[in-house]
């Protein structure tokens, strides 16, 4: 890493990195992200008439697979982390999220010369199967243009994709991941400032894919 301040060209080249870090981190927890089923399913209750029925423990509720997210931030191993992304922080940033029961985020991001990476990784708690499912299929239809991930989770999905802004290129992996009534959502990416060339597909694709099965490997861990 280096020690002296960023010249300020390389600091104006920074922002457009910075605006797709809070893009991609609103797709995956924030304001712009699916509400997991768990949240709205709350207001339902709250508004429906109760019967005698109504007082047995809901079945689907009772054979939910997962009923909480993992520690994300421990998703992750440190070797994976030190490679995919050099001179950052093994130890991740945990995003705030409304609900860290059915919705977490960790991230890892840093510049070390001029090539800067930076890694997400999301769980979200459906509240049965079937709405992880609608929820991940949701997910593909936004990012087309893919592949499946053969032997990841019940079912999984990766995406690579180019953007260049001011010259500056970014090249973008996002991983997606279905696991009973949770999901799994990757994202890694980087670019160079002094070339202002992206890594390629392959670099990317590969290093979401790895951060994907350690952090479906957690989940299942986590049962």
């Amino acid at each position: 890493m280096r020690d002296l301040p960023l010249p300020l060209a390389l600091t104006a080249r920074l922002l457009p990195v910075a605006v797709l870090a809070t893009a991609g981190w609103a797709l995956s927890s924030g304001p712009l992200a699916a509400t997991p089923a768990g949240e709205d399913s709350a207001k339902d209750t709250a508004s429906a008439p109760i019967s005698a029925s109504d007082s047995a423990p809901p079945t689907s509720a009772a054979s939910k697979t997962f009923t909480s997210a993992p520690t994300p931030c421990q998703s992750v191993t440190e070797k994976t982390v030190k490679s995919l992304v050099p001179g950052t922080k093994t130890a991740g940033k945990e995003i705030r999220s409304t609900n860290e029961s059915v919705r977490r985020t960790c991230s890892w991001n840093a510049l070390e010369g001029f090539d800067y990476r930076w890694l997400d990784v999301s769980y979200e708690v459906q509240e049965s199967d079937k709405k992880a499912e609608t929820s991940y299929a949701a997910r593909l239809k936004e990012k087309s243009g893919g592949g499946a991930v053969p032997g990841l989770g019940d079912s999984a999905y990766s995406v690579v994709n180019l953007t260049t802004e001011d010259k500056q290129q970014t090249r973008e992996g996002v991983v997606f991941a279905r696991v009973s009534n949770a999901l799994v959502i990757v994202t890694y990416n980087g670019s160079d400032f002094e070339s202002k060339k992206a890594p390629s597909t392959d670099e990317i694709n590969k290093g979401a894919i790895k951060a994907a099965k350690e952090a479906v490997a957690a989940l299942e861990k986590s049962r």
